[in-house]
């Protein structure tokens, strides 16, 4: 007998389940759950578009810096921008162009838009192009980064400028240039409309769901992973 008990005492039993006590929604909390998640989804919807198409201006702003990649409307959108606000120069960014460069004259998108601006009237000595280098990624901040260096080598000297881009893109846009700037230069923003898809009806367009994904993604990803991006 005694041997036995031995043996029960060395081989103690593996219970692989167990019973708990667990709490759990009753029928009036899962219908307010899912109220509160259909709202949530509704207000997302309906608020992302005007977050990320951010207009929030430096009414004092000196210079109106235009991403060089815009269409041309909006390129004519900036100009409009420019000669109803106080600046005294434009300043168009942008990196290599990809593909034409064979047959066109201008290598990147900040020298095409300086040469549209020009078209459209604008005054040769009111308008820079600042060419980005060469990069595979982050695009973006490599066209505020090559800004900021040709700032600190030009006599401008500058207390608030206007990041102008287009649509959901001004976003992070506005968010790099304030992280390379801030606290000596003030920055604003201006986004341009596009004529891709309706703001106000974006998820009825395939161009408009593809946009706001993105653009959402990328924005969160620089917001709060790696700014940089």
């Amino acid at each position: 007998m005694q041997t036995k008990n031995r043996r029960r005492q060395k081989f103690p039993k593996i219970k692989l389940i167990k019973r708990q006590e667990m709490w759990t929604l009753t029928a009036q909390g899962w219908a307010i759950a899912i109220a509160l998640i259909a709202y949530l989804i509704f207000f997302t919807i309906t608020h992302v578009h005007s977050f990320l198409a951010v207009t929030s201006p430096m009414k004092s702003a000196e210079v109106l810096v235009v991403e060089g990649w815009l269409p041309d409307y909006a390129i004519e959108e900036a100009l409009t921008e420019f000669k109803t606000g106080s600046y005294r120069l434009v300043i168009t960014t942008g990196g290599t162009i990809e593909k034409g460069n064979y047959l066109s004259e201008y290598k990147n998108f900040a020298e095409v838009s300086a040469a549209t601006f020009k078209k459209l009237g604008l005054e040769s000595d009111k308008v820079v192009a600042v060419p980005t280098p060469m990069v595979i990624k982050d695009r973006s901040y490599a066209s505020a980064a090559e800004f900021k260096r040709w700032l600190s080598n030009s006599n401008l000297q500058l207390q608030s400028i206007n990041i102008f881009s287009l649509d959901v893109h001004t976003r992070r846009s506005w968010l790099l240039f304030k992280k390379l700037l801030t606290p000596n230069i003030k920055v604003g923003a201006i986004a341009a409309k596009t004529q891709d898809y309706d703001p106000n009806e974006w998820w009825g367009y395939s161009q408009g769901v593809r946009t706001i994904l993105d653009e959402g993604i990328a924005y969160i990803y620089a917001r709060f992973l790696n700014w940089k991006a």
